[in-house]
């Protein structure tokens, strides 16, 4: 098989001090944090849409990055060669899940069944894959936002053929999944939402997505998936306005309509930026309600409204991205690296220093998460700070045999309560800026 990224080496860990552009300086796979291995800790997976089908064409221009890895484009040959390239992108950086759309994979026919076939066709190389390498699939999901029959949304959509279309997209999604082993499967609902409420039946839309989520999980149960669903939530882009806004959101439509037991969230960092919300924010909301699945990696710019996909290079975004999934003991999906370079970063040795930028972030997001749950004192503080509620009467509180009229009598006696205790917001992050940069 020959080789296609000739010029690039297996990417080793050489540590903080090595100036080779192509080692880790942070991610070393065998270290040993709080009892786990990085690698256990981090289980990063390749968005094959952004790295092997994304060449940086925007509104303005067209591609600068060359992805036809030696075939031509549209074609099956096309495909088998994204799978080649895939893998030994992979391997060379000791990357062990992958994520995918069913448009990534293959060009789409004219005749959905046909479609199918190729689906199957390439699947079949992309299993052999699997077993050679044990890389696996991390989730799947269809795509269903970017043919112009999904302007309305899929679930969302006025047109029933459309919602029949997209049924038949996932089903064959989800078989897809299941046929390689993938742990999760996706509803990115891209368009699932509206731009006016003048032409708009909110209430007959936000039932039809949750009634096609709902055929999903019974038909995926039924041919044996076992992982989670999830939802990534988006506040918007490209519909003004989105119906999983955020995991909020996102979590009270799977509650309004008996989803929560099947889904959890995959959190992306660029779509709390849009929402207004930080990425650790998004993550204690989700870790917080049971349902912290999943994470696309990547960051925004905050000048800039609209989804950059970065790849990620902000150490206090992942190391409070780190804080969070540590202290919820971990995550049940990985973290997938959706993000893409920078449009004049069209190389492949530019791909490659774009994947060890953002392993080394998560990396050493780690690290110093890590550290400030060993050093311990920003979890004394928070028992502290909510102490009152863990005696007398804050007890009775907790414990449930609190009503309205004995907190009335007992704020009776006090007269006035003491004000709280300080807050400390600038002492706490002087703490993290000491662990961070010491």
């Amino acid at each position: 098989m020959r080789e296609i990224f000739e010029n690039i080496p297996i990417i080793r860990y050489e540590g903080p001090d090595s100036q080779n552009p192509l080692a880790f300086k942070y991610y070393n796979p065998d270290r040993i944090i709080l009892g786990k291995t990085m690698k256990e800790h981090l289980p990063f997976a390749m968005a094959w849409w952004h790295t092997l089908c994304a060449t940086g064409t925007d509104m303005f221009g067209r591609g600068t990055a060359h992805k036809s890895f030696g075939k031509e484009m549209e074609t099956m040959e096309h495909a088998m060669a994204k799978v080649d390239a895939g893998f030994e992108c992979m391997q060379k950086l000791g990357i062990s899940y992958f994520c995918f759309h069913d448009a990534d994979l293959v060009p789409e026919a004219a005749d959905i069944r046909e479609t199918n076939r190729r689906l199957d066709e390439i699947t079949d190389y992309i299993l052999e894959k699997i077993q050679s390498t044990g890389i696996r699939c991390l989730w799947g999901t269809a795509n269903l936002f970017s043919n112009p029959r999904f302007m309305n949304g899929a679930g969302s959509t006025n047109a029933a053929d459309v919602y029949c279309f997209a049924a038949a997209q996932i089903k064959k999604a989800l078989e897809l999944t299941v046929k390689l082993g993938g742990k999760g499967y996706v509803f990115w609902g891209g368009r699932e939402g509206y731009e006016t409420l003048l032409n708009t039946d909110m209430k007959l839309e936000q039932d039809n997505i949750a009634r096609l989520m709902h055929m999903a999980v019974d038909y995926a149960r039924s041919i044996g998936f076992k992982g989670d669903f999830y939802i990534e939530p988006k506040p918007k882009e490209p519909m003004k306005h989105q119906y999983d806004f955020d995991a909020a959101t996102a979590i009270g439509f799977l509650r309004q309509y008996g989803l929560e037991k099947d889904f959890k969230l995959n959190i992306e960092a660029n779509h709390a930026t849009l929402a207004g919300h930080t990425f650790q924010h998004e993550l204690r909301v989700s870790a917080i309600n049971g349902m912290l699945g999943s994470i696309d990696a990547n960051q925004g710019d905050d000048q800039l409204g609209w989804d950059t996909d970065e790849f990620p290079s902000n150490v206090y975004e992942a190391t409070m991205c780190m804080y969070e999934v540590l202290n919820a003991g971990g995550l049940t999906g990985g973290l997938n690296f959706d993000a893409k370079n920078r449009r004049p970063s069209y190389t492949p040795h530019d791909m490659f220093y774009a994947f060890i930028l953002g392993m080394d972030t998560f990396a050493l997001g780690l690290i110093k998460a890590a550290a400030i749950i060993e050093d311990g004192r920003l979890n004394a503080f928070l028992q502290d700070r909510y102490a009152s509620f863990y005696n007398g009467i804050g007890q009775t509180i907790l414990d449930g045999s609190a009503t309205l009229t004995s907190l009335a009598c007992y704020a009776e006696s006090l007269g006035a309560p003491a004000m709280p205790d300080s807050g400390r917001q600038e002492y706490l992050q002087s703490i993290v800026n000491n662990i961070l940069f010491s």
